[in-house]
């Protein structure tokens, strides 16, 4: 029997400005159709434990100690078959997963879950990747995972390929001391998902109208970032969280 097992902590991350949209055909490469700018969010967290084991004859997934549902279980082994194809291996695994925040209620739990599941399965099975290759596998499983690879403040690039589209860390965690307040009204799961929601998103007539904006968003985002001018920040985010509301009503 030969066990290789390892454990890692991502966290979750709140974008500035959105990721709201997948390419046309590269919906299961997770290709964004605009850049993005978020925060890590240090204690909102996800703790995965990933054990590789030649005695297993399936793959086991467990969510805060219950065995997850069929539907999940297959993104799970779906993103753990990526890994094994890189590695070169079919080992069956077991995946053991915590969250100390509610999952599936807006709060980017899909985030934290595949970028933890990225590193403890990759650190497990001895692949030795860059923060780039691990922040563009962690995109295959869930888009925002890209941005909870690196730390601190962080850019997603749009890229126009799987190669070019990944995460990278723009300033340190305490470059600004600015923090985001989560109010948890209600522990429920979303009604739509994420996934759902986004392929209704170009329905919306003022889907192609946000883009236009989006890289000087981008650019502006950074900016007031690097120059720590909160005021102006805080307008151009709120402005762009009702134009991606805006979106989703419309959608």
């Amino acid at each position: 029997m030969k066990t290789m097992k390892a454990t890692a902590i991502a966290p979750s991350n709140i974008a500035f400005t959105k990721y709201w949209g997948k390419r046309e055909g590269e919906e299961n490469l997770r290709l964004p159709v605009n850049g993005s700018i978020s925060m890590n969010l240090s204690n909102m967290l996800t703790t995965t434990t990933v054990e590789f084991n030649e005695d297993f004859t399936e793959d086991s997934v467990i969510l805060k100690n219950e065995v997850i549902g069929q539907r999940e279980k297959e993104k799970v082994v779906h993103h753990l078959d990526r890994i094994r194809l890189l590695a070169k291996t079919d080992s069956r695994v077991r995946v053991v997963t915590v969250y100390n925040f509610p999952i599936g209620a807006g709060l980017s739990s899909s985030a934290s879950g595949f970028a933890a599941l990225t590193l403890a399965a990759t650190r497990a099975i001895e692949l030795k990747l860059s923060q780039k290759e691990l922040s563009m596998l962690a995109r295959q499983g869930s888009g925002s995972a890209c941005r909870s690879i690196p730390d601190g403040f962080v850019e997603w690039l749009d890229g126009d390929s799987s190669e070019t589209s990944y995460a990278v860390s723009l300033f340190k965690p305490d470059y600004w001391d600015i923090v985001d307040i989560v109010v948890i009204v209600n522990n429920g799961r979303k009604k739509v998902p994420t996934t759902e929601g986004m392929k209704l998103a170009k329905t919306s007539p003022l889907f192609n109208h946000r883009l236009t904006n989006m890289k000087n968003k981008n650019i502006l985002c950074k900016k007031y970032i690097e120059e720590k001018k909160f005021t102006a920040f805080g307008e151009l985010i709120e402005a762009e969280t009702l134009e991606m509301h805006s979106v989703i009503m419309t959608s």
